[in-house]
This record gives structure tokens, sequence and C-alpha cells, in this order.
């Protein structure tokens, strides 16, 4: 994560099913679904204001690091959530072992 946005705080938005930071004034999000113990994570988009900046990879890392704090476990249904994990293998001991595309990670 680029160390503009270490100190950035996650935000999660029950209102608006919404992991996301803010960078003045504009956000990073991925829209999720939760299902009991497990959160689906399914649309990673950015402002187009902080877009290339690295927004999107720190609200991913910042998200996983929440549900691997809180033992939840993932179901990466974003194709770039699925593609960071992928690059970051670590990620993958939070993904849920019943997720299609688990042996792809």
């Amino acid at each position: 994560m680029k160390t503009i946005f270490e100190d950035i705080p996650l935000q999660k938005n029950k209102e608006k099913s919404r992991f996301e930071i803010a960078v003045d004034g504009n956000y990073a999000f991925i829209n999720y679904g939760e299902f009991g113990n497990q959160i689906a994570l399914v649309h990673t988009e950015t402002d187009p204001e902080l877009s290339g900046k690295g927004a999107a990879s720190a609200v991913i890392e910042k998200t996983l690091q929440y549900l691997d704090n809180n033992h939840i476990e993932l179901l990466p249904f974003c194709p770039f959530v699925f593609a960071f994990i992928k690059k970051n293998p670590d990620w993958k001991r939070i993904v849920s072992k019943k997720f299609r595309g688990y042996d792809q990670l």
C-alpha cells in the first residue's frame, strides 16, 4: 500500500453496504454482501480523482485486514479483489475454501 493511504481509516458503511476510504472528499470503495460469518466483495470502484493513485489497492488491503482481524471468511467475487489476492497469495488464508474459484488463487 502506498504510504499516502496508510493513515486513512477504513469505514464500514452499512447504509451503502460498502467498505470505503475517503481522501479529500473522494472515495475508493468495495461493495459487499454479508452472509453470517462470510462477506462477499463484489465491486471495487474509485472516484475519478483517485484513479491510478493506488486507492483501490489500498481499500482492498484495508478491507482484507479488517476481515482477517474479525475472523470473517472472504468470497472474492470482485475481479479486482480476486486479482489482488492472486498477486498477494498470503491473503488466500481468509478466502472461504467453498468459494468456487478458490483453486485458481
